[in-house]
Formats: structure tokens, sequence, C-alpha cells
């Protein structure tokens, strides 16, 4: 314990950057607030163009170091960071919880895994990067993954130390460096990860985490001209700011930018799981980008889908996000209650129907919310609202749902739900998404690449697709003849 150190539910945690294998202060500081209970957890290191500057210098001072050691052993260190998440995952999750309001019980069970799997699984796939060597009229093309340099992590609040992690472990396991900005809602898995990773044997400066405001401090990460790869999950207002800022320098960019998924119900489905795979989507208060919030359903099954569904979503217990029974926590600040408040008042006032929810519980949550009577064409439908509000339509055939489901700027997720294999086909392959799930949702592989169409991002991560984006992809060309060879 020092003098910097928070507790945050028992655990001590530095609120200072991480840069360069070293703690730093800056002259300011933010209030980091528990969206819980509305209390403030302690002062954060508030990063300024100095910091973010010296973070970017301290990345690229280590980067020759790291690209040159060994895939084995730069995978034996990010497995070591892997066991350290799974020593400390209690503390992790009940941080974790406490800063951005998350089901604990998730955090334990499923979070906090992934985050030492997602360390793992790169850690591995890493070593078993390989093209077959081909020829090419007697030549040999042989093709290599080479580490870029150093990377900008930027990261949003609603899953801060999984979705961080999904990036930091396809880039440090490439041979990069990182620097990484956490979302300011949600900073403190970050420094406890920074320590985590320093306790492992991370080199000094392959992690830097420099928090604060991204208008603060974001042009001076993403603008500057040793940054080599910068990933965004967020908005698409920011990730414009984003590619402009970049683009002087051609700073390739890999951006998930959210969405506004459909969840097609087909008359011939098994209700109760379309059921409940709509009821799903009010997991984490809504705040997933992934989540299908335009549920979609054959116009007659639409009376007896709607009655169940009211009837389950009936039963969610809203409350504390530490106890075992809540299902949906609180809204991670008063700024997005105000936002998803605001989204359903403009929708009612327009002639939308709620059939529940549609006001706040109390100055902390929304009740998980479902209108109908929408126009296709109205912000509810269109704009990404990130809370517990989802709309339903009815459509009369393939081609109405079709196109009621590809008829927004985004192109995330979908998701559909049907007894007939042959129309799953069909309508999987007309729709506009980065992942299409049938009969199930969120079943994620690390594998598969992940990535939006359109509004919802910029290329694909995921498998070798991260390693694709992370490395610079060189073909090396030999000839069969110039060798002075003295055997």
């Amino acid at each position: 314990m020092t003098e910097h150190t928070l507790t945050v539910a028992g655990v001590a945690v530095d609120p200072r950057h991480w840069i360069g294998g070293e703690r730093v202060a800056s002259a300011g500081t933010f209030t980091d607030v528990s969206p819980i209970d509305g209390r403030a957890l302690g002062e954060i290191a508030r990063g300024t163009p100095a910091e973010a500057a010296a973070a970017v210098a301290a990345a690229k001072a280590a980067f020759p170091a790291w690209a040159a050691t060994p895939r084995a052993e730069r995978a034996r260190i990010l497995h070591a960071i892997a066991d350290g998440v799974e020593k400390r995952l209690e503390e992790l999750a009940i941080v974790e919880t406490t800063d951005n309001g998350a089901l604990l019980r998730s955090h334990r069970r499923g979070v906090m895994p992934r985050v030492a799997h997602n360390f793992r699984f790169f850690a591995d796939w890493s070593l078993t990067l390989d093209h077959e060597d081909f020829e090419t009229r007697g030549h040999t093309n042989h093709v290599s993954w080479d580490p870029a340099g150093p990377c900008v992590l930027i990261t949003p609040w609603n899953a801060p130390l999984m979705l961080a992690t999904w990036k930091i472990a396809p880039a440090l396991a490439a041979g990069n460096t990182v620097v990484l900005k956490p979302a300011e809602w949600s900073p403190l898995t970050a420094s406890l990860l920074a320590d985590i990773a320093a306790e492992a044997g991370l080199p000094a400066g392959v992690l830097n985490v420099v928090q604060g405001y991204g208008s603060e401090i974001g042009d001076a990460l993403t603008s500057h001209p040793d940054v080599r790869r910068i990933s965004f999950t967020g908005s698409v207002p920011t990730a414009r700011r984003i590619a402009a800022s970049a683009a002087p320098h051609l700073t390739p960019l890999s951006l998930e930018l959210g969405g506004k998924s459909p969840l097609l119900v087909f008359a011939d489905a098994d209700l109760d799981l379309a059921v409940d795979l709509a009821v799903e989507q009010y997991d984490n208060a809504g705040q997933v980008c992934l989540a299908a919030t335009r549920i979609l359903v054959e116009e007659t099954v639409a009376e007896e889908f709607t009655r169940r569904f009211v009837a389950k979503a009936g039963a969610l217990v809203q409350g504390d996000p530490r106890e075992e029974a809540t299902d949906i926590g609180p809204t991670i600040h008063p700024r997005q209650l105000d936002r998803i408040d605001g989204f359903v008042r403009r929708a009612v006032e327009a002639g939308a129907r709620v059939v529940i929810g549609g006001h706040r519980v109390d100055e902390r949550s929304y009740a998980p919310t479902l209108l109908t009577e929408v126009a296709q064409d109205s912000e509810i439908v269109q704009e990404e609202v990130f809370g517990p509000v989802l709309t339903l339509q009815t459509f009369a055939d393939e081609d109405e749902a079709v196109r009621l489901a590809d008829d927004t700027r985004f192109g995330l997720a979908a998701t559909l739900v049907t007894g007939d294999r042959e129309r799953a086909d069909r309508v999987t392959g007309r729709l506009t998404a980065g992942t299409v799930w049938v009969n199930c949702f969120f079943v994620r592989d690390l594998k598969a690449p992940f990535g939006g169409s359109r509004h919802s991002g910029v290329g694909r991560e995921g498998g070798t697709w991260s390693f694709d984006f992370y490395c610079d992809l060189k073909n090396t060309v030999t000839a069969p003849k110039g060798w002075n060879d003295h055997g």
C-alpha cells in the first residue's frame, strides 16, 4: 500500500498511469464513481498530451527488444499473465462490478475467465502462424507476420477488461508494444492488469496504460507518428474523429462501432427459445454492442410471442449487481441514463406504445422496456440506444423480414430463430452482418472473425485475422540460383 493507493471493494488499486514500467501521476485527476450507489471510488490520474506522448515513447523504446523476443517466449509470458488473472480473478471481478455495475456473477463465471482465455488463446495461436511456401516459376514465396510497432488501443466501459485484453493479447503476441487508453467511466481493472503483467515478467514499456478523457488525450495518441496500429471500440462519431486524426500518417485502423442488430422470429420457430433469446438482450442492462434490440416477428405469431415475452421479462430481477439473484444492474452513468430516457420519451411522443417499462426505476437504473408501433424510419429503430430498450415490429414474409432487418446504417450482428434449415440458409445469406446466430445468441469463438459491416466498423479481428491486423505481412521471394555455396 502507498499513499497513492485506492481501496475499492477491499482491493488495492493504484490510480496512476503505468508508463515504461513505472507509476506516473498527473497534475490533475478525475473522480471515478460507482454506478451501483453513486459513491466516489477515488481520484484517477487525468492524462494530458504529455503523458500520452511519454507512453508512446516508452512503447517505441521497448518495441525492438520485444519484437525480437522469440514467439515461444512471448507466449510463455502471456500465459503467465493469464495465470495472474486467474489468481486474482475474484479481486478483478468485484472491482469491475463496483466500477461499471455489471453483474458480479457474470464477472466471476464468464467475463474474467474469458480475460485469461484471451491471453492463452492468442499466445498459442501466435505459435501456429504459418503459410505453406509456394513456387512461382522456380522461385520460393515465403509469407511471414512481422511485428508492426507501437499500438494504441482504446476500449469501452461496458466490458472493460475483457474487451481490452481481446486487443492487448494479440497485439503483444504478435510482438508489438501497447498503449492502452481505458474508458474514463471504468478505468480500474486496467490498472490492476498492469500490475499483473509486470509480475508476470512483461518487460517495461511493452504495456502502458494512460487514463483520462478522450477529448484531452485521444488526439495525442491517435495522431502520433510513431503509432503503427489503432484499435477502437466505441461510437461512430468518435471513430470518425480517430480516423481523421490517424489519416495524415495513414495509420491502419480496426474499428468496432456497435449496432442496431435485428432478431428475426419466424412462425416455424420454437417460440420459447425465441422468447429466451429476446429477453437475453437485456443482459448487462442492455449495454452490449451485439444486442439484438430490434425484434422482428412474423405477424401470425406476434401476439403469442409478445404474451410469452412479457411474462418472461416480468420475472427479471433488477437491483444490486453484487447480489446473486439480480438479473439487471444499474446503468453505467447518469448521463447514459438520461440518454436512454430521452430516446424512449421521444419514441412515445412519436407514437410508440410502451408494452413494458418505459421509465426510470431510480436515479441509477432504467426498467427493461419493450416498444411497439414504431416506424421503420424512426429514431428508436435506427439509432443505438445502448440500454435495456427493445422494439418489436412484425413482418408478413421472408422478403419483408430481410428488408426490415437490413434497413439501418449498421451491420454488426443478427439473430435468426426458425425451424426450417433451408430458410436459415437463405436468410443468413441475405443479411448484412459481421456475425449471424441461428437459434442461439452470443456464442463466440476466438478463432472466428469479429467485426461489423457498414457503420458498425472497419476490419475484422479474431484468430489469424487479429494477426493480419497487428502485423505487417511480408512475402519473401527467393530465386533458385545465385548462391555461393562452399559445402
